[in-house]
């Protein structure tokens, strides 16, 4: 098995994507949002860490965390909120010979994607990107029509105006 370095920084905020194994005509993390809010509320009590934007599509989902000044141990985290959310879903998914032979379900796919925040401008840059997500991907067409998007919490706190990201055909400047 590969050995991956990760980059382990007590305390960092860190941005997240974490994808369904199979992601085409997928629905699964809209449908199940209570239960996968349930997940990460349980994990959130047992090991703390903040979470500073989040969005969840329908086959992934981007979130930017932070963790406490002692803790750099967001892969347990994620271990921890995958397994729940995947004990509470009903079996029947395809599994490949490779994922039963190691007593795994089909849900998520085995990695995630990470990257360490550097700096102020890094996270602003993220947390955008996290906003737009749906519109990038044309689930809605208005940043604030995506109902599972901390975006409305930002709008309450003023932090984003409520119609930001109303760009037609557009992208956000500075975000991919």
């Amino acid at each position: 098995m590969t050995a991956y370095r990760r980059i382990h920084v007590p305390g960092a905020s860190w941005f997240f994507t974490v994808n369904l194994a199979v992601r085409k005509n997928n629905r699964l993390l809209v449908d199940k949002i209570d239960l996968l809010r349930e997940a990460f509320d349980t994990v959130r009590q047992r090991r703390a860490f903040r979470i500073d934007a989040v969005v969840i599509l329908p086959d992934h989902l981007h979130c930017i965390w932070t963790l406490p000044p002692s803790d750099a141990d967001f892969s347990t985290r994620w271990n921890m909120i995958k397994g729940y959310f995947s004990r509470h879903i009903e079996t029947g998914e395809p599994i490949s010979d490779s994922r039963q032979s190691r007593r795994e379900r089909g849900i998520w796919q085995r990695r995630f994607w990470e990257h360490l925040l550097r700096d102020q401008n890094d996270f602003n840059r993220h947390m955008d990107y996290i906003h737009w997500n749906p519109v990038k991907h044309g689930w809605v067409e208005k940043v604030r029509d995506w109902p599972y998007s901390s975006f409305h919490r930002y709008v309450k706190q003023g932090v984003y105006p409520e119609d930001w990201g109303n760009v037609i055909h557009g992208e956000i400047d500075g975000v991919e």
